[in-house]
């Protein structure tokens, strides 16, 4: 049986608590397997943590205790310089707010991680990634395209953020978080923002590329019509996880 992508081994996190000596807990030894390919939903309450836990497991928090492995990495090992590679390389983000940068066309915007990566945004990307997907050897502009395409902004590449609806300005977010071929790819409340047509089409979107990427995907979400169309469902429920 292959190793789950995903590991988590009895991470706890907790907050200095003000006017009380003793810390709070918000997240209480949690463990969790995430296969590779996995789709994977959390929902809970507002306040629950939900969005503390995609934190860690995207390496922009660490844990109070416990461990995080990825592809058989444990990231407690790793310096901030290599949290940063993990962040760039092996991980996709979706947030509520697309955040694109608005003097930047679709196409730029969708470019910006490759520049970490490469240092040029036409240099050639991996064959394949680590989740076994193979494809032909893109460059990052010819995954920008392909994956613009795909997702019905082919006519869009020189429109700014501020020419897109909201959906669609969702769309190029979803297409940048995966314009390094990550592993993993987190979303946090990606439906939030949207009406529902444009929250149903995304989260569509999301279990076809899933599928098609062959990458990893984790939602936090209040959305329970998106949470439905993953493949597992768990709710955070005073700081431990239960299968729903």
């Amino acid at each position: 049986m292959p190793a789950p992508l995903l590991q988590l081994t009895g991470v706890t996190k907790c907050y200095d608590s003000l006017g009380s000596a003793n810390p709070l807990p918000v997240l209480n030894g949690i463990s969790l397997n995430v296969a590779r390919g996995e789709t994977f939903a959390i929902v809970g309450p507002s306040g629950s943590g939900k969005s503390t836990l995609l934190q860690i497991i995207g390496t922009l928090d660490r844990p109070t205790s416990g461990e995080v492995l990825l592809d058989g990495n444990n990231l407690a090992n790793l310096d901030d310089l290599q949290l940063a590679a993990v962040r760039n390389r092996q991980i996709g983000f979706i947030f509520q707010s697309h955040y694109l940068l608005p003097q930047c066309t679709v196409w730029e915007n969708v470019l910006v991680p490759t520049l970490a990566q490469t240092g040029r945004a036409g240099s050639p990307l991996p064959a394949a990634g680590a989740h076994g997907v193979m494809r032909p050897a893109e460059t990052a502009t010819t995954r920008a395209t392909r994956l613009l395409k795909r997702v019905g902004l082919g006519e869009r590449l020189h429109h700014l953020p501020g020419q897109l609806s909201g959906g669609e300005r969702q769309r190029v977010a979803v297409v940048r978080a995966l314009i390094n071929q990550p592993q993993l790819l987190l979303a946090d409340e990606p439906t939030g923002s949207l009406d529902h047509a444009s929250a149903t089409a995304l989260g569509q979107l999301l279990v076809e590329l899933n599928r098609e990427e062959g990458v990893t995907l984790i939602i936090v979400t209040h959305a329970l019509e998106l949470a439905k169309r993953m493949g597992r469902v768990w709710e955070l429920v005073d700081g431990k996880l239960v299968a729903r």
